[in-house]
């Protein structure tokens, strides 16, 4: 389970004097019990699942991406440097990410399973892959490839 490295790993960041991995880690379990207490009004009292950890942690790692861009364009590398190694502390705890070749597979499959044909059933096949692959696919790049496939 996800906490559970998690909680790992920061007594070990923790031990090892390690405070860009101690405020990453803590950064990490604050939006998972933001996202538990979002979930308890919904009757889920035992907070989000993996899934939901996993898709979370790819946003945190989306957002940082985009401020890397953000502060290159500012000429603040210094701050860049500081995202760049919070996006490799994230990624500890992500699976292996999927080749486009391997995404590519994924989508024929889910493609032939659900029938798609037309863009419209765009949702079908992304709404099956998320099901599926959460936390080892970039649906950004999953989502242009079918779009191609599909239009």
């Amino acid at each position: 389970m996800i906490r559970d490295d998690l909680k790992k790993a920061l007594i070990e960041a923790l031990k090892a004097k390690d405070e860009t991995k101690v405020a990453t880690i803590r950064l990490i379990n604050a939006a998972i019990k933001d996202k538990d207490i979002e979930a308890r009004p919904k009757g889920n009292l035992d907070g989000i699942d993996d899934t939901a950890v996993l898709n979370l942690l790819m946003s945190m790692v989306k957002q940082r991406n985009e401020s890397i861009n953000m502060y290159q364009q500012g000429g603040r590398e210094d701050l860049a440097q500081k995202e760049k190694k919070e996006i490799e502390i994230i990624q500890q705890f992500l699976p292996q990410q999927m080749s486009e070749a391997e995404i590519i597979c994924a989508i024929d499959e889910i493609m032939a399973q659900t029938g798609a044909s037309s863009i419209k059933d765009m949702g079908k096949v992304m709404g099956a892959l998320k099901g599926k692959y959460a936390g080892k696919m970039d649906f950004a790049v999953a989502s242009t490839l079918i779009k191609s496939k599909l239009s």
